[in-house]
């Protein structure tokens, strides 16, 4: 085992922590990591590996038993994403969706005919989840959405359109937001649980230069029918169900973004060690080394913070947003840099496509911006710093 991997910072975890840590890297570097650059290549969804997933409990880690999931503490689950996606960015993403965004609000918010609907097949992999929230008017500003929700009799029709949605056209729910007063801002943000088959819903493939076997889409609501059944929560009353959501989809998408800069890391060290110049290993040269040295520093540094919000949120913390900004600021930013010295150690090669390197660049640049971009999580501390926001 390479020294960037033996050493990394788990003091703090449980023997059963570390048990769970390594039964999934070792699951996902025989049954995942040897086929994604095909399944890149080919532009195929990953449905033949995400179906390995539930027979070792790693569909539904935050969904209770009596709902059939595998319900574990939080920073084991964030363990749980993390080396998954030091494998594979859409089966990580798979889990973190699934659970993040739609199980902890349906569990938090949800009624208990939802819970028992949607739970139960979401935790043994029956069905995918799919979170409809982005716009193309506006990525970030949730509070100002253009979908609209209109009344109609027993429940409300839901018209526009979302974009950049990952796992659209496999998944058996929809998350969606939308709002029924544009006028009320973030007082008229709604959201909704959807069956993707409910007639006036259209998904499109959304073009991307990466991440081609995500299938990205494009989904259109033109008069979609929710019945008031599958409202979460109330009517006018979806921004806190969403804040919420997105503390832990932001704590996710961080300690995925952890395991790729730890994949960029090991990868530039195996290189570096391999690679011969001027007579000597390339990881021996100084500047060689301070590259190594930046790496292990950012990843050690994101980790620390994904694993304290993890601990916050085991402790019953109930929004720990500013934890959640530094920590997915931090760790995208150190996916993105790593990967970036990961390829300039690799030289050419780096950027060639036999090494994964330069893939693995993109993808760390799109979790950039994935649940809020480094300029709004920035903008979000320096607020909570000044003591202009609360929460």
């Amino acid at each position: 085992m390479p020294q960037a991997t033996a050493r990394m910072a788990d003091f703090d975890l449980s023997p059963e922590q570390r048990q769970v840590r390594q039964l999934v890297r070792n699951f996902a570097e025989k049954e995942i990591l040897p086929f994604v650059e095909r399944y890149e290549q080919e532009e195929r969804y990953p449905l033949e590996l995400i179906a390995k997933l539930p027979e070792l409990g790693l569909m539904g880690p935050m969904i209770p038993e009596e709902y059939g999931g595998s319900f574990t503490d939080v920073v084991t689950y964030g363990v749980i994403c993390e080396e998954l996606a030091r494998c594979d960015w859409v089966v990580a993403s798979v889990v973190s969706v699934a659970n993040s965004l739609l199980a902890s609000s349906i569990l938090a918010h949800g009624s208990r005919a939802q819970k028992e609907r949607w739970l139960p097949p979401l935790a043994k992999g029956e069905i995918l989840a799919s979170a409809c929230l982005t716009e193309p008017g506006g990525g970030t500003d949730l509070g100002n959405l253009r979908t609209r929700a209109e009344r109609v009799d027993g429940g409300w029709k839901l018209t526009g359109t979302k974009v950049f949605i990952s796992h659209a056209a496999h998944a058996g729910v929809f998350f969606v937001v939308a709002t029924v007063d544009r006028e009320k801002k973030h007082k008229g943000v709604t959201a909704f649980l959807l069956d993707p088959k409910t007639p006036g819903v259209s998904i499109a493939e959304f073009p991307m230069r990466t991440l081609k076997r995500d299938n990205l889409a494009e989904v259109h609501f033109t008069g979609a029918f929710v019945p008031d059944d599958d409202v979460l929560g109330e009517p006018g009353a979806g921004f806190p169900i969403l804040g919420s959501a997105l503390d832990t989809g932001r704590y996710s998408v961080a300690a995925r973004c952890v395991g790729q800069a730890q994949r960029c890391l090991e990868l530039a060290t195996d290189y570096a060690m391999q690679r011969d110049a001027f007579g000597q290993k390339i990881g021996e040269f100084q500047m060689i080394q301070q590259k190594i040295a930046d790496m292990v520093v950012r990843t050690e540094s994101a980790r620390a913070l994904v694993y304290r919000l993890g601990r916050m949120k085991d402790a019953g913390v109930p929004r720990a947003s500013m934890e959640a900004s530094l920590a997915k600021l931090t760790a995208s930013e150190a996916a993105t840099q790593n990967a970036l010295d990961a390829i300039q150690v690799h030289g050419g090669y780096g950027v060639s496509g036999e090494y994964e390197v330069g893939r693995l660049l993109l993808e760390a640049k799109a979790l950039e911006f994935g649940e809020g971009t480094s300029e709004l999580h920035r903008k979000l501390i320096a607020e909570f710093a000044l003591g202009i926001r609360k929460q």
